[in-house]
Parts: C-alpha cells; structure tokens; sequence
C-alpha cells in the first residue's frame, strides 16, 4: 500500500526514506501502475534505488508535479488521527497534500517557498554569526510576503470547501444534529502587505533566534464542536469522528472538482472503527472503488476481491 501510494501522490504516507520501501536484501523497489479513467488509460513507474525516479507511459518525468494527480486518491491510515490530535504540521499536511493533488502548480509554489524560506534562515544565521548586511533580507522578504499569500489564498479556498460540507457529513455518521462543528483557519499572511510588515518588524527576533517565525509554514486550522476544540476537549471518540468527517470531506472535494470518484487506500483504517462508525462509513462512501489493507479478513456486503500476501506474494482467493 505504501508503495502505490507513492506512486500516487509522490511520496509514502509511512516510511520517511526512500530506501525503507526496498525488500530486504534487494537493491532496488519497481512498481507498475496501470489506470483507466474516464477519458484516457495510461501507466506510471517507480523505481527506487540510489534515487528516486516516475515514468509516466514509458516517459521519465522531470518533476513530482508531473506526477500528482493523473490518479486522484485518498488514504485512511489509523495515524490520521493525528492530524486532530497532534500540532500544526500534521494539519498543514493534509491540507497541503489534498491541494496538491487537485492544484499541480501548488506544489511548485510550496516548494518555492520552502528554498526561499531556508535561504532566508541561513542567512539570518550569517547575519547573527558573521555580521553579513541585515538589509539583504529585504530580498527575501518580499519573495516570501508573495508566496504565503498566494499560498494562503490557496488555503483558505479549500478550507471554505471543507466547511460547507463538514457539519452535513459529521452529522451523516453520528446520525445526530445536536453536535455543531465548525472549522476555523488561522493564518498571519492574509494580507501581503501587513505580512511584510510583520516580518521586518520581527526581523530583530529572527536573527536572535536563527529562523523565521512568521509565515504560512505557521499556518493551522482548528475544528471545534458546540465552539470547543475538538483537539482538546473532544472525546477519542468524537476525535476519530472527526477525522472520518474531514477524510470524507476531501472525499467530496475531490469529486466535485475532476467529476468522478477518487480511489480510497484504506490501510487497516477499518480496525479502528467500532461497527456504528464503520457502517456509517461505508454508507458513505458507496460509489467508489476502495483498496483496503488489513490483517483481518472483513465482512463486506458490497462485491469484493480478496488478495493474501504472504512472504511478498500475492494469491487472489
């Protein structure tokens, strides 16, 4: 599933090296997807060895982006309760990727920002240690007062799609109206220039302390329930709730915006749900093809295939 995962988004969901995702005692990983859409079929290949390199029918692509979202999916992982649970980045990262997935030239504008960002900081480190000209990071300024905009705008568009949808689907598999969510995103760059402003005025605190403290790699957004946070006073319950309601909004999301279903990884996420909330799920996601994982076979009443994989090969029952 990690594999095929990268193949679809660009990246693992679990393993944060490339080298985790080869056999043991193997040299190199090789994956071959093939897909059929509405209107085109095609293939994409990974290999993975010293580097990492995509194929697109048979033709090397020079970027990631090129590879993002000709097969748009959305993964459940039993971590993705993390993204209600844990800090900042865990949410920033599923807006990002969710984004990414639907906006190519997304991924580029974030790269872009990220280089200049670490620029910034390593000169601001220079500035502290090596006395360089404080006045240069006027430079890097306004490069960055630009891009968390543009960044920002790309954000809060998507966080207005998932609040329209969110309270509708929370309530779809709690099958209760008595809970009120609502979702709130928090930015410091939502004007380009007051977000200049910002930076040189902490431009004293920054070199201080080596690295910039202000811009859209700062960026959250919070959900609450009846105006709590759902990451503080929610139960393990309505946490994991939570998370079934934002997966399902991309879920929504996505459709919309290419016109057909999305493929759903789920690895091993069904575990993790007690029968109420599984049913509710799987109501909800009827209409889609749906790749699961498990250790456990699982009752399903739609048309299924099972596969075992045991010591790396694949029997189809």
């Amino acid at each position: 599933m990690s594999l095929y995962s990268y193949v679809l988004i660009g990246k693992s969901f679990r393993a944060k090296k490339d080298n985790e995702l080869i056999k043991f005692d193997e040299e190199k990983a090789k994956v071959n997807l093939f897909y059929e859409k509405v209107d085109r079929q095609g293939n994409i290949t990974l290999e993975i060895n010293d580097k990492k390199t995509f194929f697109s029918n048979g033709v090397k692509q020079n970027k990631i982006s090129d590879i993002v979202g000709k097969i748009n999916v959305v993964i459940f992982t039993p971590d993705d309760i993390e993204i209600i649970k844990e800090g900042p980045q865990k949410r920033r990262r599923f807006l990002d990727m969710m984004i990414s997935s639907l906006r190519p030239n997304y991924i580029h504008l974030l790269n872009t920002y990220n280089k200049t960002l670490e620029q910034r900081n390593n000169y601001l480190r220079q500035i502290k240690y090596e006395n360089k000209n404080p006045q240069m990071l006027d430079i890097w300024d306004e490069q960055l007062s630009e891009y968390s905009f543009k960044i920002y705008e790309y954000r809060k568009s998507f966080i207005e799609k998932i609040s329209n949808s969110i309270e509708t689907i929370h309530s779809l598999i709690t099958k209760s109206g008595k809970e009120i969510v609502k979702i709130r995103y928090i930015s410091n760059s939502k004007d380009q220039k007051n977000f200049l402003e910002n930076l040189k005025k902490s431009r004293n605190i920054d070199i201080k302390r080596g690295f910039t403290a202000t811009g859209i790699h700062r960026d959250d957004f919070m959900i609450y329930i009846n105006d709590r946070p759902v990451s503080i006073f929610g139960s393990q319950g309505q946490q994991r709730t939570m998370v079934l309601a934002l997966k399902l909004c991309e879920l929504k999301i996505v459709k919309e915006e290419i016109g057909e279903s999305p493929i759903l990884l789920l690895d091993d996420y069904m575990s993790e749900l007690d029968e109420k909330r599984r049913k509710s799920f799987l109501e909800n996601i009827e209409g889609n093809q749906v790749i699961i994982t498990c250790t456990d076979k699982i009752n399903l009443k739609k048309e299924t295939s099972f596969f075992y994989v045991e010591n790396g090969i694949c029997n189809l029952e």
